[in-house]
């Protein structure tokens, strides 16, 4: 199921969109966004595999938006939803997957939607692939991301765990939730990152928080306020 995003600040464009996509279905829309700067607040607290983009809107415009996605690491697969047909080279300069023009048809829609799949599908094979240098025992070993249950802030590193061991590395919690947030890792605290296939179960407590269990040792990872939201969503609790 691809994790969507629909930037517009048009309220009806909004809702229409999110009607084909449901109709479609393969998608779930995660956030909707009237403006580009409530758009980069959303992506702080999510990651998307995909973002339906209006150009023409109040301050920073969607072309400009799609040009900063394009300068992460691993950013979301931008599909351009416009009223305008004379930005198509544009948009594909900033590597954009499709190019839709309002109003949109529902199989043209599809199409854009099985080019978003296809991406994210060969993008997710390459990241269960990667591995994380870390230092033990004074060498550098490399871990492969399927192993880590979790990582958690320690000092100035990051401490992976894994079933059976734990290592420290010197790339930052910051830098390892944009490397690893195609790999099924979600940051659920300023501490921590988790490795959801290994959450067994999760407990709510006193406060609105939650509490995860990591299959493995038992170890319980706090959940922060105001992430609870958004990772209920991705778990469909």
């Amino acid at each position: 199921m691809l994790k969507a995003m629909i930037v517009d600040d048009e309220v009806p464009a909004r809702s229409e969109l999110r009607f084909l996509l449901d109709e479609i279905g393969g998608v779930e829309v995660a956030v909707e966004a009237a403006s580009v700067r409530e758009a980069i607040e959303s992506l702080k607290e999510r990651r998307c595999d995909v973002v339906f983009l209006d150009i023409n809107m109040p301050g920073v415009n969607g072309m400009q938006f799609a040009e900063a996605l394009n300068k992460l690491k691993n950013p979301p697969a931008v599909v351009f939803v416009t009223a305008y047909s004379e930005y198509g080279a544009d948009a594909f300069g900033v590597n954009a997957t499709d190019y839709l023009v309002k109003p949109v048809e529902t199989e043209r829609l599809r199409q854009a939607v099985a080019k978003v799949s296809a991406l994210v599908g060969t993008a997710q094979k390459k990241s269960s692939a990667e591995r994380i240098p870390v230092e033990k025992g004074g060498k550098k070993i490399l871990v492969p991301t399927e192993k880590i249950r979790y990582i958690m802030a320690k000092d100035d590193y990051s401490c992976l765990y894994t079933e059976d061991d734990h290592f420290l590395s010197t790339i930052s919690l910051a830098q390892l939730e944009i490397r690893l947030a195609e790999a099924n890792f979600y940051r659920v605290h300023r501490r921590y990152i988790v490795n959801l296939n290994y959450v067994s179960e999760v407990e709510s407590v006193p406060g609105g928080t939650l509490l995860l269990t990591i299959r493995g040792d038992n170890e319980k990872i706090p959940v922060s306020r105001r992430r609870v939201a958004p990772l209920k969503k991705v778990l469909k609790l």
